[in-house]
């Protein structure tokens, strides 16, 4: 059952931690961990933060994932495999507190069907600031940015390389925390090389906004990081991350990862 009665709502801001964060001329690094993905899975959420993480997104698993590459839909399969449901892993969060904001991401029929007023407060009792839900487009999303707005829990849109000038002047009015930067078109993964439209569209949200501008899809180590944090504010870093503990490796082998990310951003800026 929610515990919606409750009516929790999140004093944490995403958005002036990272702000303050980046004015300080640090290079934002965002870590994904998918919920339930291995038992002691909140273990990883603590050891990324430890590693240098500035927020900690946390991938909320839905059987039909259409934004994610096939590292994230197999995490989120192993997951719903072990038995975590949305419900439990924002009551799983709900018994620690985190060092930094949390992000919720996760695709909007799943929020449909657990209601956008029980989805918002429970996010904000697990102590959410924020969340993302790529496949809701902002015409669409009044309902739930109202709930969520009510709840203190920010929106972060997704800008893409093809966005139009005009949409992409709407979305930064209508985001919060962040704006999450798409680095190429298609689904999320790790790549070899990133594509040099993240720069552009990077230098275009810059023109029209003062949110912290953070690149995802496709990071997968520390060259990848410095790259893109050229031209944005931070990076996001996902599958290269799950795919460790899918290929069976050790929480401190991600937070390995992260580490090595975090000196090479703080080493290059």
């Amino acid at each position: 059952m929610s515990d919606l009665a409750d009516n929790h709502v999140n004093t944490r801001s995403l958005q002036t931690e990272l702000t303050a964060k980046r004015d300080s001329g640090r290079k934002l690094l965002l870590p994904y961990v998918t919920a339930g993905i291995v038992p002691n899975w909140m273990d990883c959420v603590e050891a990324v933060i430890e590693a240098g993480a500035d927020a900690v997104e946390i991938g909320i698993p839905f059987s039909d994932p259409a934004m994610d590459g096939p590292t994230i839909q197999q995490a989120s399969v192993q997951a719903l495999n072990n038995g975590i449901t949305p419900h439990g892993a924002l009551s799983e969060l709900r018994t620690r507190e985190f060092a930094v904001p949390l992000i919720a991401m996760t695709y909007f029929n799943l929020v449909f069907r657990y209601g956008n007023e029980r989805f918002a407060s429970d996010l904000a009792a697990a102590g959410c600031a924020a969340a993302i839900l790529p496949d809701l487009p902002f015409e669409l999303a009044g309902e739930w940015q109202e709930a969520a707005t009510a709840h203190g829990i920010e929106n972060v849109l997704l800008a893409a390389p093809v966005t139009s000038d005009e949409r992409l002047a709407q979305l930064v009015e209508r985001t919060s925390g962040f704006i999450y930067t798409v680095s190429t078109m298609g689904t999320t993964g790790e790549r070899a090389e990133l594509d040099n439209a993240a720069t552009v569209l990077s230098q275009r949200v810059k023109a029209i906004s003062d949110l912290p501008v953070i690149i995802g899809f496709g990071i997968s180590n520390p060259e990848h990081a410095v790259s893109a944090a050229r031209s944005s504010d931070g990076v996001i870093v996902a599958s290269a991350l799950m795919r460790t503990l899918l290929d069976g490796g050790s929480i401190d082998q991600v937070a390995s990862q992260v580490s090595a990310i975090r000196v090479a951003l703080d080493e290059a800026f």
